[in-house]
């Protein structure tokens, strides 16, 4: 199957693309970029073509997860980490 051939896809997610195609177009995308965009946007949240069997186990879960992780910092809080607070004095036995 050479790269780019789309028979690999359902109807639905051909469907799928071309709407998301027609919605970045309206907002100025060129035409080409719009389908690049699209069916990367199809791939991502289905998983990619027609799959079978164990395939398609991980397709659903992938695209279904959201959320988002703050990142948490180990620096104690109102300090820095040469010893100074935020305000600009020294902390208390800093430099002895």
């Amino acid at each position: 199957m050479p790269r780019g051939d789309k028979s690999a896809y359902t109807d639905k997610q051909k469907r799928q693309a071309e709407h998301i195609e027609e919605g970045y177009e309206s907002r100025g995308v060129p035409e080409e970029e719009a389908q690049r965009r699209a069916w990367a946007t199809v791939n991502k949240e289905s998983g990619g073509g027609k799959q079978s069997g164990s395939g398609r186990k991980g397709a659903s879960k992938s695209a279904t997860k959201s959320g988002s992780s703050a990142k948490k910092s180990s620096a104690k809080k109102g300090t820095t980490k040469k010893g100074t607070t935020k305000k600009g004095g020294t902390k208390k036995g800093a430099g002895k």
